[in-house]
C-alpha cells in the first residue's frame, strides 16, 4: 500500500494539466525546463564553467612539461610512471564526459505537454507474480490499485502468474482480475530467447503470444508498484501520436522509512529527474519496466520483449532502432515526470547490491550485444543520448579501478605520472568540484520524488553512487569474461534478504588492499599528501556500507534494550501499586486507554 503523508496527487500531475490536442495530425509537444527558470543565466554559467574547468584540470595534469622524468636507468619505473599518467588522464577524461553529460542534460531537458486520451482504446493492465518470491499481500495491494485505474475505454487487469498458484487464482477471482500462467507449457519455458524460463520478459512474451492480439496497448507495473487511479489518464494521451511506442514514468519507493531505501531512491535522482527528461529532447527516453504503457504493434514488430537480464532497457533500445511501418518514422517514446505508481525499493544492502549488479550487467550486455547495430539504424541525436546513458556504468567501474591502481602504484613503488604544483592542482580541482556539485544541487529543484524533503541536497544519493562503484566493476569483469548471469527477483515486502559480513566482501577486499598499501607507504617512505588522501577516501567509501550496517545493528540493539528495560520497570511497579489498593484502578485506566 502507498504510505500516508505524501502528496502523491500533486506529484502525479507534475507535467501540468491535461489539454486537448490541436490540429488534425497530433505529435507530442514539449516544454523546456530551462525556459521555465527565472535564473537562467546562473544555470548557463554552471553548465558552461563546470565542464570547462574540469577539462582545464585534465589538460593541466597531462601537459607534457609536467610528465615525470627519471634518471638512473630505472626503466621499469618509467613504465609505471607512464601507466600512472595514462590512468590519471583517463580518470579526468571520464570526469569531463560525466560533467558534460549532466550539463547537456540540464540544457535540453523537457517535459511533455499532457493531452486527454483518445476514447475507446483497448488496454490490458499487467503485473506479474512469482510464488515464494513475492508476498501475496503485495500482489493484492497492486491488483486493488489496478482495478481502480480509470480509462475512457475497456480495461482488463491481468495477473501473470509464474507458478499457477491456487491462492493467486482465488485472489484474482475475488477482485475480478484475469489470471494467466505459462506454467507447464514447454514452448513458453525455454532455456533462452524470448520465452526464456524464470524471467520477466519470458512471462510477458507468453502472455503476448496468447492474448496480445486482443488489445491495442498494455500497461504494466512491477508487482511491488501500486498504480494511482489516474495512471492511464496521464499516460494514454501521448499515444494519439502514432509514432509513440511506449510511455514511462519515474520510479519512487514507498517504503521510505528504511535508510537503505531512502538512499537508493536519492541515488536515482539524476536519472529520473534529468537524464530521462533529456531523452525527451531526442524523443527517446529509456524504457523503464517498473511502470509504463506500451503499444502492442510496436513490441510485436521486434518480436516481443528482448531477452536480457534488464529486458526493459534492451527492449527500448531495439524499439528505438526500428521504424513504424505505417509512417516510416523511427518509433518514439515519452517520459512523463508524473509519479503514477509507488513501489518498494531494496530494504537491505544485500538486495541493493544485487539490484545494482543486475542493472549494471544489463547495461554491459546492451553495449556488447546491441550497441554495434545502433550507428546504422538510429538517428545521430538519439545515438548520442543513448551513448551518454550507457557509458555511465562502465566509466564508473573503470574509474574505480584506475583510481585504486594509481594509489597502489604510488604507495608501493613511488610511481608518479605527473608532477604539478600542489597549490595550482588544489585550486583547479576544488573549483571544478565546486562547480560540479553546484550544477548537481541546482538540478535538485527538478526532483520528482514526493518522498525526499524539500531542499534536500541528495548527499545520500551521491554517496550511494560512489560506494556502488566496486559493484559495477565486478559486474563489468563478469560481462567481459562472459560469465552467465541470471534474472533475480528482488525480495520485497517483509522478505528482504538479511545482511551479513559476507554481504560486504567486495568492499572489504578493496579496503584491505588500500589499508595494506597505506601501511606499505609508511615503511617505504612514499609520502604524498594527495595520493594518501585519495587512498583514505577510497578506503572510507569501501568501509561505509559495512559501517552503516554495524551502526544500524547497534541502534536496534539499544532500542531493544530500552524496550526491555521499560517492560521490566513496568513489571516491578505493578505489584507495588497493587499493595496500595491502586492496582485495579490503574489497570482499568490502562486498558481503557488502549
Amino acid at each position: 500500500m502507498r504510505p500516508e503523508g505524501y502528496d502523491y496527487d500533486t506529484y502525479s500531475r507534475l507535467a501540468g494539466p491535461l489539454t486537448e490536442p490541436s490540429g488534425a495530425s497530433y505529435q507530442v509537444q514539449y516544454t523546456s525546463l530551462l525556459s521555465r527558470e527565472p535564473h537562467r543565466i546562473r544555470a548557463v554559467l554552471l553548465m558552461s564553467l563546470a565542464p570547462v574547468l574540469t577539462a582545464a584540470l585534465l589538460v593541466y595534469l597531462v601537459w607534457p612539461s609536467h610528465w615525470v622524468e627519471r634518471e638512473g636507468g630505472q626503466e621499469w619505473m618509467v613504465g609505471l610512471d607512464v601507466t600512472m599518467l595514462i590512468a590519471i588522464g583517463l580518470i579526468e577524461l571520464f570526469m569531463v564526459v560525466n560533467v558534460a553529460s549532466v550539463a547537456h542534460a540540464t540544457l535540453v531537458a523537457r517535459d511533455p505537454i499532457p493531452v486527454v486520451p483518445a476514447p475507446g482504446t483497448r488496454v490490458a493492465f499487467l503485473t506479474t507474480y512469482v510464488p515464494g518470491k513475492e508476498p501475496l499481500s503485495m500482489v493484492r495491494a497492486t491488483l486493488e490499485g489496478a482495478v481502480k485505474v480509470t480509462h475512457t475505454g475497456p480495461v482488463d487487469v491481468w495477473l501473470l502468474d509464474e507458478g499457477d498458484d491456487e491462492q493467486a487464482k482465488a485472489l484474482c477471482a475475488e477482485l475480478g482480475v484475469r489470471h494467466f500462467t505459462r506454467h507447464g507449457v514447454p514452448e513458453w519455458n525455454r532455456p533462452k530467447g524470448v520465452h526464456k524460463a524464470r524471467t520477466k520478459h519470458g512471462n510477458y512474451n507468453a502472455w503476448i503470444a496468447m492474448h496480445g492480439g486482443d488489445y491495442e496497448f498494455f500497461a504494466s507495473v512491477d508487482t511491488d508498484h501500486v498504480p494511482l487511479p489516474n495512471f492511464l489518464e496521464r499516460m494514454m494521451g501521448y499515444f494519439r501520436d502514432p509514432d509513440v511506442a511506449f510511455v514511462v514514468g519515474p520510479q519512487v519507493y514507498g517504503n521510505y522509512h528504511n535508510p537503505v531505501t531512502k538512499a537508493a531512491e536519492s541515488q536515482q535522482f539524476l536519472f529520473h529527474a534529468l537524464i530521462q527528461r533529456a531523452g525527451n529532447r531526442y524523443r527517446a527516453p529509456m524504457f523503464v519496466g517498473t511502470n509504463n504503457v506500451v503499444r502492442m504493434a510496436a513490441v510485436k514488430q521486434i518480436g516481443g520483449l528482448y531477452d536480457s537480464i534488464t529486458e526493459d532497457m534492451a527492449t527500448g533500445f531495439e524499439l528505438h532502432r526500428h521504424r513504424n511501418p505505417l509512417t516510416r518514422t523511427h518509433w518514439r517514446s515519452v517520459y512523463t515526470p508524473d509519479v503514477l505508481a509507488v513501489g518498494e525499493g531494496p530494504a537491505s544492502w544485500t538486495d541493493f547490491f544485487t539490484q545494482q549488479m543486475r542493472w549494471s550487467r544489463g547495461t554491459y550486455e546492451t553495449l556488447i550485444k546491441q550497441y554495434w547495430k545502433a550507428p546504422f539504424t538510429m538517428p545521430p541525436g538519439r545515438l548520442f543520448s543513448y551513448t551518454m546513458m550507457l557509458v555511465y556504468y562502465p566509466m564508473t567501474a573503470v574509474n574505480w579501478l584506475l583510481g585504486i591502481m594509481s594509489c597502489f602504484l604510488f604507495l608501493w613503488f613511488g610511481a608518479s605520472g605527473t608532477q604539478v604544483a600542489a597549490s595550482v592542482w588544489l585550486m583547479l580541482y576544488s573549483d571544478a568540484a565546486a562547480l560540479q556539485i553546484g550544477l548537481y544541487l541546482w538540478n535538485r529543484r527538478h526532483n520528482v520524488s514526493p518522498h525526499e524533503p524539500e531542499g534536500s541536497g541528495g548527499l545520500a544519493g551521491m554517496a550511494m553512487s560512489a560506494l556502488s562503484a566496486p559493484i559495477y566493476l565486478k559486474s563489468f569483469g563478469e560481462a567481459l569474461i562472459r560469465r552467465p548471469s541470471r534474472f533475480v527477483v528482488t525480495p520485497k515486502g517483509g522478505d528482504a534478504s538479511p545482511d551479513r559480513v559476507m554481504t560486504f566482501r567486495i568492499h572489504l577486499f578493496w579496503a584491505i588492499l588500500l589499508a595494506t598499501s597505506l601501511a606499505a607507504s609508511v615503511i617505504l617512505d612514499h609520502t604524498h599528501a594527495a595520493m594518501r588522501t585519495w587512498a583514505v577516501l577510497a578506503m572510507v567509501i569501501s568501509l561505509a556500507p559495512l559501517g552503516v550496517w554495524i551502526g544500524s545493528l547497534l541502534k536496534e540493539r539499544r532500542e531493544r534494550r530500552s524496550l526491555l528495560g521499560g517492560a521490566r520497570t513496568l513489571d516491578t511497579a505493578e505489584p507495588a501499586l497493587a499493595t496500595t489498593g491502586a492496582g485495579p484502578s490503574v489497570s482499568s485506566t490502562t486498558t481503557g486507554g488502549n
